[in-house]
């Protein structure tokens, strides 16, 4: 993925990104860029499990949710933040962007 952008952008936002991503650039959206996290508290609780290493069979337990949710969740986040997989998304979202972390390692308090 080289690029996010949220449902509700507008048209011209979605043209720029378009050519970014086209011209081989990457693009994020203004509140990625300015250190919003693009990430739903689930997302981000999920994320900061598998960080300490935990299964998806220990997410959904720890959560209160079903196997599949978790994945679902999991997925959504690698594709929100560009990641190729759940590793990389994890060190994308532990980055500090905008002088905050995305979620911090205390699941539920990012």
């Amino acid at each position: 993925m080289r690029g996010f952008i949220p449902k509700d952008a507008s048209a011209d936002e979605l043209a720029t990104a378009i050519r970014r991503v086209s011209s081989g650039r990457r693009y994020l959206d203004s509140a990625m860029m300015a250190g919003e996290s693009p990430l739903t508290e689930r997302e981000r609780d999920a994320l900061a499990l598998a960080s300490r290493g935990a299964s998806v069979g220990e997410i959904s337990a720890s959560l209160h949710l079903t196997e599949g949710t978790v994945r679902n969740y999991l997925s959504s986040a690698i594709t929100k933040l560009g990641a190729a997989n759940r590793i990389t998304a994890i060190h994308v979202a532990q980055q500090k962007v905008g002088g905050k972390p995305y979620f911090s390692l205390e699941a539920g308090h990012g």
